[in-house]
């Protein structure tokens, strides 16, 4: 699998992940991106030996968009850091079943259990908060386009939390779309990360646009959205 590549240094690599790809081996011989982004950092950079490569935070397989990993041990236990406690800005496109309009938040308790992820009541014992605020930008027929920041990064998070208002992820079957969208893709789609540098210290903001099968699907409102997060964090 041939890397995306939206920024290198020796401490960041920053990646446009395809949909379908698996954010770190799991023994079926999937593409993934952290095996892809050491053969890249081997290739590129002439490195002998084992090259490491820091999975600080994931994208679900059918998910694309903007992954950020770790060139260096530091540079991993600051990035998780920033995850962790929240500092890094999140933002996302999806097309959603149903006509939404206007805007709104979701807060709720998420509960991953042998691979299956539900919602639960705030008083479980192992109930993760889980919080995005979302606002529809475009709706048409019987979809509708929205913009996420998502402010837990929760396990299948936005897809739970939409699909049990009522407005599945387009092509996500898993949690009740009844539609196809593209090959191993559901319609969402991580177009913005912003974050400071953990070295640095420098804010910086990266960007992708959705990948193919994404064509034909409010082609003009989605390159606003990464046009739009690319100048609104300094």
């Amino acid at each position: 699998m041939k890397l995306d590549v939206l920024f290198a240094d020796n401490h960041l690599l920053v990646v446009n992940k395809p949909p379908g790809a698996l954010a770190q081996p799991d023994g079926t011989g999937r593409p993934d991106i952290l095996s892809a982004a050491r053969d890249f950092i081997k290739t590129t950079c002439s490195k002998p030996g084992r090259v490491y490569v820091g999975l600080v935070h994931r994208l679900d397989s059918p998910v694309s968009g903007v992954m950020v990993l770790a060139r260096t041990s530091k540079a991993a236990s600051r990035l998780s850091a920033c995850f962790r406690e929240r500092a890094a800005e999140k933002r996302y496109m999806a097309i959603v079943e149903g006509r939404c309009r206007g805007s709104g938040s979701c807060e709720d308790y998420i509960l991953k259990e042998r691979r299956v992820v539900s919602l639960v009541s705030p008083a479980h014992p192992r109930g993760m908060h889980a919080h995005l605020s979302w606002r529809a930008v475009a709706a048409t027929g019987l979809v509708s386009l929205l913009c996420i920041d998502l402010a837990t990064g929760r396990p299948h998070q936005i897809r739970v939390q939409l699909a049990h208002r009522g407005f599945p992820v387009v092509g996500d079957a898993r949690y009740g779309s009844g539609s196809t969208f593209g090959r191993q893709a559901i319609a969402l789609h991580c177009h913005m990360i912003a974050l400071a540098h953990p070295v640095t210290r420098e804010r910086l903001v990266w960007t992708a646009p959705p990948p193919a099968c994404w064509r034909g699907y409010f082609d003009r409102e989605t390159a606003a959205l990464v046009a739009a997060a690319r100048s609104a964090v300094p």
